[in-house]
């Protein structure tokens, strides 16, 4: 297809360096821009310039019959406005045929959560004798004490870390910037880990680095290898549901607002623009309802 490869590499360039966008959510809107290249050649059209809603309606309706969920159709439809939009930006077209596509409703799944008895484990697994172990202590502690994302504790630099006044500089989605507290428990996991662990793995580093996390080499801990992380302390742990660095997130938002945070608090704790995003955390478990209950409600006990 004509310019298929400029376009696309303008645009992955925009969105990793104007946008910030992390590189899990860049493989997504590339794979989303191959598979409409695709549809588009297999149509026979080859100029993007061609493409009316009577194409996006046919594209629309393939994907539909893929049997898609909802949601992966709706990602794709923005994925592909947002790239539209940047070429309209750009000067290479002069309109926008998904400017107009309505996105399909999608549900809102309630966000699983750990209860605190199965977070609990979570922090006795590591043996806090070795380097790696008082790491992944500092680690866990900072997820679930911050509700930050994987991403922003993976770009976390020493100079980030304020012991004076208990807080973090974080480095949000969208180059959104933000200050976070952190509790006493994260506080000494990450004095325990700076002071003793990660000295002894920046010494097997080729060169120095001020990133807070350290693989074993001595070098930046990835994204991927935090996750790694927490799936070996899952094992550890024995847990029998699925942990996911997000479920993290979803477990400090539930439990904060369980114990009467207040929702624009927790909305400024996690970094989201809109109300509406922290909205799906304030489902409450069966446990606190019943706790509320018999410690509320005149006839509830003698």
């Amino acid at each position: 297809m004509r310019n298929f490869a400029e376009y696309s590499k303008m645009f992955m360039e925009y969105l990793q360096i104007e946008k910030n966008v992390s590189p899990y959510t860049t493989k997504f809107y590339q794979q989303d821009l191959e598979i409409f290249f695709a549809f588009l050649q297999q149509e026979s059209i080859q100029d993007l310039k061609e493409v009316d809603a009577r194409v996006v309606r046919v594209f629309l309706s393939q994907l539909y019959e893929k049997q898609l969920s909802r949601k992966t159709v709706s990602r794709k439809i923005s994925s592909l406005r947002s790239f539209y939009k940047f070429l309209e930006r750009e000067g290479k077209l002069s309109g926008n045929p998904f400017a107009q596509i309505t996105l399909p409703k999608t549900s809102k799944p309630v966000p699983t959560f750990l209860y605190k008895e199965e977070i609990e484990k979570l922090f006795e697994v590591n043996d806090m004798t070795e380097p790696l172990g008082q790491r992944d202590q500092a680690i866990i502690e900072v997820l679930y004490g911050t509700g930050i994302r994987i991403s922003e504790c993976q770009g976390l630099h020493l100079k980030d870390i304020d012991f004076s006044i208990g807080t973090m500089f974080i480095r949000g989605k969208g180059r959104k910037e933000r200050y976070v507290p952190f509790g006493r428990f994260a506080e000494i996991a990450l004095e325990t880990y700076i002071n003793e662990a990660r000295p002894i793995l920046l010494e097997k580093a080729k060169k120095s680095t001020d990133a807070l996390f350290l693989n074993a080499r001595g070098n930046p801990l990835t994204d991927r290898g935090m996750r790694l992380v927490l799936n070996k302390m899952v094992d550890k742990a024995a847990l029998t549901v699925h942990v996911h660095p997000h479920k993290l997130r979803h477990t400090f938002a539930t439990h904060m607002l369980n114990e009467g945070a207040d929702l624009r608090v927790v909305q400024e704790l996690l970094g989201h623009e809109n109300l509406s995003s922290t909205q799906i955390y304030t489902h409450v478990t069966k446990d606190y309802l019943r706790d509320v209950y018999m410690k509320s409600h005149p006839r509830a006990k003698d």
